[in-house]
């Protein structure tokens, strides 16, 4: 493995060390998650020194959208991954460029990135019942996928699905709950968005190649934030108001810097979450994994806005629904982890 690579270099369902990477990319999803959804879901509900005022989630995207630009750019760059990217020529100039499937999948991940943040901007609707939804949607696709691609799904993994879609379940024994159209449409958007994602994703880049995996990865992501931030600025050039508000408040702090820290945590669970999906083992191993860790943090961030500032708890059910992720977690871990015992004990 060569420096900046992050384990994906080596193409090996054979290597030990590449089955449980997955495991560190979903700690890193985790850390990124928690204060995302805490800082956004403070924003939007005016909690904490940093809302100054109650803003809107449409409004804060173009900072966020910003934000992660800049972010996705510079982690390319630091990574010295854009060497894996297709090329063009033009002039003198080689620069790299996506392909169509990649062009198509960054625009599935920007359709992500603005329904994810819109998702805990709605009022009246906890972060962790949007968790559970979002995530739990993505969990069904997941063995769709495979069975279109015909990959084999393990017992393991059936199992861990299984555990992870229990949680959809407890959410909508809540009566009380209640989406609104445009939460409704929120979710529709970001699970058709995962749909094509995974598609795109199983057919060109899953596999033990460390290279095409790689370079599916940075393609996708040179699309998806800069084509966030050009459709965000189309349409406050259309006049839609809250994205003109939005754009006008970049130079205030208030809205600019806990925009940015959005942002940034953003594309943090970008860069994460990607790596996590693009493991080379079916989707319904990989997408339990991204979503059960997305799902813990929705929890955790609740449950720091409740010891902050007082916010309301998670329902019962939600928390319950929570547990039986992290039981999911344990079952879709410990092959891997067995596998890696034996191998040590091999040595």
């Amino acid at each position: 493995m060569t420096s900046g690579t992050i384990a994906l270099d080596t193409p090996a369902p054979a290597s030990r060390y590449n089955e449980l990477a997955i495991w560190t990319f979903a700690f890193g999803y985790f850390a990124c998650y928690v204060p995302y959804a805490a800082l956004t879901k403070a924003l939007t509900d005016g909690l904490g020194p940093l809302a100054t005022h109650v803003v809107s989630g449409t409004v804060l995207l173009p900072a966020t959208a910003v934000a992660s630009t800049l972010a996705a750019l510079a982690f390319l760059t630091a990574m010295r991954w854009w060497r894996f990217a297709h090329h063009v020529s033009v002039g003198a100039l080689r620069l790299p460029r996506p392909t169509r499937w990649t062009f198509l999948s960054g625009l599935g991940s920007a359709t992500v990135i603005v329904t994810t943040t819109l998702a805990y901007s709605f009022r009246g609707i906890s972060v962790v019942f949007m968790v559970l939804l979002m995530k739990g949607g993505v969990l069904v696709i997941a063995p769709i996928v495979d069975a279109l691609s015909r990959r084999s799904v393990r017992w393991f993994s059936w199992l861990g699905l299984a555990l992870s879609l229990a949680t959809l379940a407890l959410t909508f024994t809540d009566a009380d709950t209640r989406l609104t159209t445009a939460a409704t449409l929120d979710v529709v958007a970001y699970l058709g968005a995962y749909f094509v994602r995974l598609s795109l994703m199983s057919h060109h880049a899953k596999s033990t190649d460390g290279e095409a995996r790689l370079r599916f990865f940075v393609e996708e992501h040179m699309v998806a934030s800069p084509a966030l931030l050009a459709i965000l600025a189309v349409l406050a050039l259309a006049g839609v108001p809250e994205l003109r508000a939005g754009f006008g408040l970049l130079g205030q702090p208030g809205v600019l810097i806990p925009g940015v820290g959005v942002g940034l945590l953003s594309e943090g669970t970008g860069i994460f979450g990607g790596l996590v999906l693009l493991d080379p083992r079916e989707n319904t191993f990989a997408v339990p994994v991204n979503r059960a860790s997305s799902i813990l943090a929705g929890v955790v961030g609740s449950l720091a806005l409740a010891a902050m500032f007082g916010s309301p708890l998670p329902p019962a059910r939600e928390l319950l629904g929570a547990g039986l992720v992290l039981l999911a977690i344990v079952v879709l871990a410990t092959p891997s982890l067995l596998g890696h015992a034996h191998l040590s004990r091999g040595r």
